[in-house]
């Protein structure tokens, strides 16, 4: 298995060095390591590879919405200068613009709503179609085969879907965990797919998306203190076995710590995931700054065993994520025994 570990980030790194080439204008550090955020942050259009003066991208759908217009639908590629490849005004954008930042404007100032399908938005749908693919043919499998040994896809799924029930819902939650195995099986299998499929070139930063993990954790939220019961909310607002004055200190701590864990849930992931597509981007930078054959080797063998240690810390975040999750729900659920 290390081995495979290894090779595939070979593979990786070979694909990152080449993909990852910037082009550079005035040879200075800043073009240099300009493609760094490019890579990390969402985009209107979705950029895999530069060949020189080429750029293999793909357009998306520019799609506004506001109260004088109504709804106005173009493709990125529309406001692309296509001889510098910079984003701007275009004739039959009628007023739109996208800026350096890659932030959508309207030229008057007016305002409107952006529902543009961006890098990471294509990103979450391609997410949901591996997760459909690989959850709809092990379900066809059990169809076909009944309870048999796996095989194919089948095989593959079943461990992972044993362990999420058996190992993290069974023992973070307790005798009512069947009822949130679906919601920890769907966490799981979308940060951990996210987060393999962002290391691949040319990849969206889904799940660095603080947007992405945000609603991850508000989700995780909601779901926890619905099902609060009786118990949960009573620890919460009238803490057992405290002095009524400390009342006055203890509740508002425990309101606020209704809060802070799904805070918790949101930065851990979008933190981990971003700053290990940093460090990695930050490695090839330095090929291109430095322009050195020995500065390009250590770098090399960096992002190598960088790209290693993503593809362990791509699982660890999503096991935490749903470990954590469980353990929430565990303690809204749970029946306490009072002597």
């Amino acid at each position: 298995m290390f081995r495979k570990f290894v090779c595939l980030s070979v593979l990786f790194t070979a694909a990152l060095l080449t993909f990852s080439t910037p082009t550079f204008a005035s040879g200075g550090d800043e073009d240099k390591t300009g493609f760094i955020m490019h890579h990390i942050k969402d985009s209107h259009e979705w950029h895999f590879a530069t060949f020189g003066h080429t750029h293999v991208t793909l357009p998306l759908p520019v799609i506004i919405y506001s109260a004088d217009r109504g709804l106005d639908v173009f493709m990125s590629s529309d406001f692309q200068d296509h001889d510098t490849h910079k984003f701007g005004e275009a004739y039959g954008t009628e007023g739109f613009y996208i800026d350096e930042h890659d932030h959508l404007q309207r030229a008057d100032g007016a305002s409107f709503t952006d529902l543009s399908i961006t890098k990471n938005v294509a990103m979450l749908f391609l997410v949901i179609l591996v997760m459909g693919y690989l959850v709809l043919s092990a379900a066809s499998h059990y169809k076909k085969h009944g309870v048999k040994s796996p095989k194919g896809i089948a095989s593959f799924i079943e461990p992972i879907v044993i362990f999420v029930r058996d190992e993290i819902a069974h023992k973070a939650i307790g005798p009512k965990y069947k009822k949130f195995v679906p919601y920890l099986l769907t966490l799981f299998f979308f940060i951990w797919i996210g987060n393999l499929m962002g290391l691949m070139p040319g990849a969206a930063n889904l799940t660095g998306n603080i947007a992405v993990t945000a609603t991850l954790a508000v989700l995780t939220f909601i779901l926890v203190n619905v099902n609060g019961n009786k118990e949960y909310w009573k620890h919460v607002f009238m803490t057992p076995g405290v002095p009524i004055p400390l009342l006055l200190v203890i509740v508002p701590v425990e309101i606020i710590g209704l809060f802070t864990k799904p805070f918790a849930l949101m930065v851990r992931l979008f933190v981990a995931i971003t700053a290990g597509h940093i460090v990695i981007l930050a490695f090839i930078a330095l090929v291109f700054i430095f322009e050195s054959y020995a500065i390009g080797v250590v770098s090399t063998l960096m992002v190598t065993f960088l790209n290693v240690i993503e593809l362990l810390v791509a699982t660890i975040q999503a096991y935490v994520f749903t470990l954590f999750t469980a353990m929430y729900i565990g303690g809204a659920v749970a029946e306490h025994e009072h002597h």
